[in-house]
């Protein structure tokens, strides 16, 4: 494989790892694996989460790829390191920045501060229903999301809290 092949590989892994988390969290997470996702959604004390066992099932995954791909094929292995990167991406921006599992850090301008300001407008909802900014790395404008939670409070989709500014 050619390094330009490589590269189209893990950007693409990564890119499609985005898409099939926003769908993973909105569809699994927040539908039949609430069960080991609702803690995240809940105040606790605990270093680990139920949630943190999605990451050993797509660990695992992709472990195997890698196993695969080193037998068998170049570019399952190279599409196992791209969604190994994005899970690195994943743990630093949502984990360690968003939910400051690993620092203490509040960004105050740019894509970071945006970043935050998503994910803590999709934790405004109370249970699984409803909800916003169901993807990690890619936010849509905090504005346009708050409108969104307003609408679904309203039709009565979600129950959001009272400090969420919808």
């Amino acid at each position: 494989m050619s390094v330009l092949e490589i590269i189209g590989i893990i950007v693409a892994s990564v890119v499609g790892m985005e898409l099939f988390a926003w769908w993973a969290h909105k569809y699994i997470m927040h539908g039949w694996g609430w069960g080991w996702h609702r803690d995240h959604h809940e105040p606790h004390d605990n270093r680990f989460e139920k949630n943190d066992l999605f990451a050993v099932v797509f660990g695992t995954i992709v472990f195997f790829m890698f196993l695969a791909g080193y037998h068998y094929s170049a570019a399952l292995w190279w599409t196992a390191f791209g969604i190994t990167v994005y899970g690195l991406i994943y743990t630093l921006v949502h984990d360690g920045l968003v939910h400051q599992r690993y620092w203490k850090y509040v960004p105050k301008r740019g894509y970071a501060k945006r970043l935050v300001q998503a994910h803590k407008l999709h934790h405004a909802t109370i249970g699984k229903e409803g909800g916003v900014s169901f993807g990690f790395v890619f936010a849509r404008d905090p504005a346009k999301l708050k409108a969104e939670l307003k609408q679904q409070r309203e039709a009565g989709i979600a129950v959001v809290r009272d400090s969420a500014g919808a």
